[in-house]
């Protein structure tokens, strides 16, 4: 298909919407505040190009889409806020003062989850993408992965400072209600989850030990994966080849995550591990980003029997949109195949979307040329892999890139027209866009 025709048939789709008011043009404020989700950005115009080329859509069909889109509310079951480009020239005086690896991979990571706060040019990249895909809240990857206190209180504070700065347009959502008057004032918002239960690692007692889950929670965490990709105190990982399943102290502190309100997510959990902890929690629990292994059989799926016992405890599995992990096409419409599956298997009420991907800034490429390339040659095998990346061989890589696969975080509106071609009602679509994610919020929030 024709991307300038495409391109043509989106405005032209998006051109009808102002009909729906002054309050859904707030929400979807764009550089064209008469053409909803309409961007200048042609980095977000091409990956809609791919998506389009794939959908096929009807006149009709995108217009019906990009309306529907605009009056539901979008919570993403996990994801991330667009990715800022570092500051090149800061970066690089940092390294000729002679940081070190690990202050130099803390300083990018804080570079592109808070610069948006801080520099004009990434704050404007930032919002436009964030309205462009026509999100209201992402419950927002915090932590970085492990038990460690200290290594996940990284992310949440840059999150926090973001939040912090451009509170009049976005905001740390702490209740379901948050984010129904985020999506009714037109803000954006961000629901924080970590990528690990916090551990003090003292073994005194059990109580003792997760104490760190409330402090969290006063943190603004709300939902915590249970293990990430490989074995910890609570449970396996989907990365270890033999699956032990959730220990004791893993179903001691799913208790206690339902006690305090903390969604327990087994995204990253081995199969058994996810069986057991559905069958221990209490509250509606989540895989927050996976597929559907009758689908794909990934390590990052979830089987059959997986997927009901997450569904059973009234939660949900949000689809991902990693083209390897999807398997078939690889593409838009295998994810929209994996959405399918679980209607039809799992029902309406327990499909999420969460893409698992990021916006990055388009300046990125242009101040990371100013960063000087290293002379060491960098180190290889076990003792140069951080702990997260440790998957099994054959596991990650092999994908689409987004400008084939048509799988952007910014073609959230697309997702809807294809849901919509799909044959999906309305009621069914809204579910799954967010009112699903925000049932089980609801669900298991306290006092």
């Amino acid at each position: 298909m024709n991307t300038r025709h495409t391109r043509r048939q989106f405005l032209r789709a998006a051109a009808a919407l102002p009909l729906l008011g002054a309050g859904f043009n707030i929400h979807v404020r764009s550089a064209d505040a008469a053409l909803p989700f309409a961007t200048a950005n042609e980095k977000i115009n091409r990956a809609r190009d791919a998506a389009l080329a794939i959908l096929k859509p009807t006149p009709k069909q995108l217009e019906h889409g990009l309306r529907l889109h605009a009056e539901s509310l979008v919570f993403e079951s996990y994801g991330f806020a667009p990715r800022c480009a570092v500051d090149g020239a800061a970066f690089a005086a940092e390294m000729s003062a002679g940081a070190s690896e690990q202050e130099l991979a803390d300083l990018r990571e804080e570079m592109t989850m808070s610069r948006c706060a801080t520099d004009t040019t990434e704050r404007r990249e930032f919002l436009e993408a964030f309205r462009s895909a026509g999100v209201t809240c992402i419950f927002q990857n915090a932590g970085e992965e492990g038990n460690d206190p200290l290594r996940l209180l990284k992310r949440l504070a840059h999150f926090t400072k973001s939040t912090d700065l451009l509170r009049g347009e976005i905001f740390k959502a702490v209740r379901a209600d948050d984010i129904v008057a985020a999506k009714k004032d037109g803000r954006l918002c961000l629901c924080f989850t970590g990528n690990g239960v916090p551990l003090p690692q003292q073994w005194n007692s059990v109580r003792d030990e997760l104490r760190h889950i409330r402090l969290f929670h006063e943190l603004g965490i709300r939902m915590m994966h249970l293990t990430y990709n490989r074995r910890n105190p609570l449970g396996d990982g989907c990365g270890e080849p033999a699956d032990g399943g959730v220990s004791d102290f893993g179903r001691a502190a799913i208790a206690e995550m339902n006690r305090i309100g903390v969604i327990v997510d087994v995204a990253h959990s081995g199969w058994l591990t996810s069986l057991e902890a559905a069958k221990a929690s209490s509250k509606p629990m989540v895989a927050s980003h996976t597929v559907a292994a009758a689908l794909n059989k990934h390590i990052r799926a979830k089987p059959d029997e997986v997927l009901r016992a997450v569904c059973d405890t009234g939660g949900l599995a949000g689809i991902c949109c990693i083209s390897n992990f999807l398997g078939g096409s690889g593409d838009i419409a295998a994810m929209l195949d994996h959405l399918d599956y679980l209607v039809k298997k799992f029902g309406a009420e327990h499909a999420a979307i969460g893409t698992d991907i990021a916006y990055v800034s388009r300046h990125e490429e242009a101040e990371r040329a100013k960063i000087p390339k290293r002379d060491s040659k960098p180190a290889t095998g076990l003792s140069a892999m951080r702990w997260e990346a440790l998957w099994p061989p054959g596991s990650l890589g092999g994908g689409k890139p987004e400008t084939e696969s048509g799988l952007s975080w910014t073609n959230w509106p697309l997702f809807t027209v294809g849901l919509h071609q799909r044959g999906h009602s309305d009621e069914t679509i809204r579910k799954i866009l967010g009112e699903n994610v925000l049932r089980v919020v609801k669900a298991n929030a306290v006092g």
